[in-house]
């Protein structure tokens, strides 16, 4: 039986980034079917006292988040993957600005409307992205950002991982998460982070 994980991302982030592409391998490896959804680390930290350069990072981060729901909104829940794909390479490998000329370029790489980049620049998808924000954030409560998975009736932040293991790594690390989400009463793993993403 094929195991559903759920995943929300905001294409801005890094570490949801480096989680994804091991999703995508543990598909290639395991029964598992992973469903993109949109979360906002805008929305997220929407009314919280930040740094100045955090708080440009979460200006710039809109558009993204904006736009991936536009996807969703006008070519179904799959689609949201493909752009996913094409929007994080441009931000996490070629280091593209966020902006609407990057976001444009992602979509008409996946053959989507490239107008949704320019209402991505207004609140028009703002009421669906918040609803799948909190659809996704609500269970794992507000003192987590992004990756978060939901799978078998659990909701979790995480794994944060770097590099995202291939092949059968993928598979097996991916064993023991579910095997730790098994248990209800799991609520929580962590160390330092000592190294930054590592895209490959």
């Amino acid at each position: 039986m094929t195991t559903t994980v759920d995943f929300w991302f905001d294409p801005a982030c890094p570490w949801a980034w480096m989680t994804s592409r091991w999703m995508l391998e543990v598909e290639k490896v395991r029964d598992v079917h992973t469903v993109f959804h949109v979360m906002s680390l805008a929305v997220l930290n929407e009314g919280r006292d930040l740094p100045a350069d955090y708080r440009a990072e979460m200006d710039r981060a809109w558009i993204g988040a904006r736009a991936a729901t536009g996807v969703v909104e006008t070519y179904g829940q799959e689609a949201v993957r493909p752009f996913y794909t094409a929007l994080g390479t441009r931000y996490h490998l070629a280091k593209e600005p966020r902006e609407q000329a990057t976001v444009e370029a992602a979509l008409a790489e996946c053959g989507y409307d490239t107008g949704i980049a320019a209402r991505a620049t207004t609140e028009e998808f703002d009421e669906a992205m918040r609803a799948s924000h909190h659809q996704g954030m609500d269970p794992v409560g507000q003192e987590v950002g992004t990756p978060v998975l939901h799978v078998n009736g659990m909701a979790l932040f995480g794994p944060v991982i770097s590099p995202a293991p291939k092949g059968e790594q993928a598979g097996d690390l991916f064993d023991g998460f579910l095997k730790m989400v098994a248990y209800p009463g799991f609520f929580e793993l962590k160390r330092t982070r000592t190294i930054g993403p590592r895209f490959d």
